[in-house]
């Protein structure tokens, strides 16, 4: 365990450090390329605005093997049920475009999605055109948008991915149901925490 604490934050050093000199949203910013269409795991094309709802979309990198997504990831279907109850959307990209022969192609995408039940949409950001544009930095790495396409909230799931019975602040779950309660989100952006995106540089 100690051993496998301290890659993770070798990996989590080196992979913040290449994606810091990303463009990103800011709070406030409005969503861009809504209406780009993504291949889902399914075979359907659908586009950000396709998956949004009432009070707005969450909006999810991720990929099929980075250690943290496979630490947080039981609790992927317990984050789309808080959406679900607060009328936000949900979809999951892999932008990871180095990989896309190998770890992250489409068809370990659709293994991934039937082996861990995912019950949201995972799609493909096939040159990373999503993860730029937002300033995407991991996986996982979440903005969390409101019924106006601007970003509410951006950062991590929570502050412990090693242990979802350890969670002190659940800043996920805390912005949706601010979002579904018309409230102002109170914690609005949190250090991303995982692998660097393996994205096509533009």
């Amino acid at each position: 365990m100690k051993k496998l604490a301290f890659v993770l934050g070798i990996l989590l050093s080196v992979n913040l450090a290449f994606a810091s000199d990303a463009k990103q949203l800011e709070i406030g910013d409005k969503a861009v390329h809504t209406d780009v269409k993504m291949k889902d795991v399914s075979g359907a094309e659908m586009s950000l605005s396709d998956a949004s709802k009432e009070n707005g979309l969450l909006v999810m990198f991720s990929c099929n093997t980075c250690p943290f997504v496979m630490a947080w990831e039981d609790r992927f279907n317990e984050v789309k049920q808080w959406a679900d109850d607060n009328e936000v959307g949900m979809i999951v990209l892999n932008s990871n475009y180095q990989k896309r022969d190998g770890a992250d192609s489409f068809d370990e995408m659709k293994k991934k999605a039937k082996a861990e039940g995912y019950k949201f949409n995972y799609v493909v950001d096939k040159e990373s055109k999503i993860a730029n544009a937002f300033g995407g930095q991991t996986t996982p790495h979440v903005f969390l948008f409101n019924g106006d396409m601007k970003l509410a909230y951006k950062g991590a799931i929570d502050d412990n991915y090693k242990d979802a019975e350890g969670v002190s602040q659940a800043y996920l779950k805390d912005a949706l149901m601010s979002l579904g309660n018309d409230n102002n989100v109170a914690i609005t952006e949190t250090k991303p925490v995982g692998c660097g995106i393996k994205r096509k540089v533009e």
